[in-house]
């Protein structure tokens, strides 16, 4: 039990995969200007980093490895995830209208994210067993969610701010995400 409350807090803050390994900026400096759509996209990216890094594991474990096909893992990893965003979209339009809504236009940003991808892949090179990868998939996306979420409220309260205006825009959005890099860095020495 200790070592899995080891790697989840070591992935939602340690090795923050935005925040110490620089994956995902796109969505992260893209939503993170409003709150709500950064919830949102918080919760979507883990839903899926965590249910397509439970199928990774099933695919490399069950099927790369016994047949001698690692080499193929990012392109499987890939056309996995595309494919489990794509039927998770459809489900969701026609079972959860609200939750659709809500997440929609996030689900297909979400399928060429490279965070994503970098959970099964980390995970399978980690040779996890089951419940060590679901907890390290579950714990990196709760540290996406966190990282982008403490971005958009900083954001917010800087709307309301005197800041210089070559700065304004994406100019401090920088300044910030270097900040909240090394607040992070601070939890190296943690685990």
């Amino acid at each position: 039990m200790k070592e899995y409350l080891i790697l989840f807090v070591s992935t939602v803050l340690v090795n923050n995969f935005v925040l110490t390994r620089f994956l995902g900026l796109c969505i992260f400096f893209g939503v993170s200007k409003n709150l709500g759509a950064s919830l949102g996209m918080g919760m979507a990216v883990t839903s899926v980093m965590t249910l397509s890094s439970i199928l990774a594991w099933l695919v490399y474990n069950f099927i790369l490895l016994p047949l001698n096909l690692v080499f193929l893992k990012t392109i499987v990893f890939v056309l996995l995830i595309a494919s489990f965003v794509q039927l998770l979209e459809m489900t969701i339009k026609k079972f959860a209208p609200t939750l659709y809504g809500m997440w929609g236009i996030y689900l297909l940003l979400i399928a060429t994210n490279c965070v994503v991808l970098g959970v099964p892949l980390t995970n399978a090179e980690s040779n996890y067993g089951f419940m060590m990868n679901v907890v390290s998939a579950l714990g990196s996306g709760l540290g996406f969610a966190l990282a982008i979420t403490l971005m958009a409220s900083l954001r917010e309260k800087l709307a309301y701010a005197d800041v210089p205006k070559p700065l304004q825009g994406m100019g401090v959005a920088f300044i910030l995400a270097g900040m909240l890099a090394l607040s992070f860095l601070g939890f190296s020495g943690m685990i």
